[in-house]
C-alpha cells in the first residue's frame, strides 16, 4: 500500500515522502497517529501544491535575503564607545549594540544573532562583520568604532 507520510517517520522516510508499506502497519500505526494519509490522487495533489507553496515562499525568502544584503553593503556604522588614550575599548563592542545602532543610524531591523563575530571589538577602529542572513546569502557590514568626546 502506498501512503504519504504527514511527518517524518524513524527508519521510514521524511515528511511528504511517498512509500510502500503493508497494508496492516498503514491501517494500525500510520493513520492512527496521523503519520500518513493513503497516496489516492486528492492527496497527491495536496502534496504537490503544498511543495509549490513551500518553494514559493523559500525563493520569496531568498529574495529578501538578497535586498537586505545589498542594504547592507551600502551603508555604513558609527558605533561610538567611551575609550583610553591608547585606542582601547572600556568592555566591548557586543552584537547587541551593532544591532541596536543600526536600527537608530538606518533603520534597518536584524536579528543580533545573524551577526557573525569572530570575537568581541575591543579596539578602535573600523571592522568588516559578517551577517548571515539565509543559508545561501551573505552580508557585510562596515562598522567604525569611533571614542566617545
Amino acid at each position: 500500500m502506498k501512503v504519504i507520510l504527514l511527518e517524518d517517520v524513524k527508519s521510514l522516510g521524511k515528511k511528504d515522502d511517498i512509500v510502500e508499506v503493508k497494508e496492516g502497519y498503514a491501517r494500525n500505526f500510520l493513520f492512527t497517529k496521523n503519520l500518513g494519509v493513503p497516496a489516492d490522487s486528492k492527496n497527491l495533489n495536496d502534496v504537490k501544491l503544498r511543495k509549490a507553496r513551500d518553494e514559493k515562499i523559500a525563493a520569496e525568502k531568498l529574495a529578501d535575503a538578497k535586498e537586505l544584503a545589498e542594504k547592507l553593503e551600502k551603508n555604513s556604522l558609527t558605533c561610538k564607545v567611551k575609550a583610553g588614550k591608547d585606542g582601547k575599548v572600556f568592555g566591548s563592542v557586543s552584537s547587541k549594540e551593532i544591532v541596536a545602532e543600526m536600527k537608530k543610524q538606518n533603520g534597518i531591523d536584524i536579528d543580533k544573532k545573524k551577526l557573525v563575530l569572530d570575537e568581541p571589538i575591543k579596539k578602535l577602529g573600523t571592522y568588516k562583520i559578517n551577517v548571515k542572513l539565509h543559508p545561501e546569502v551573505t552580508a557585510y557590514l562596515n562598522v567604525e568604532v569611533v571614542s566617545e568626546e
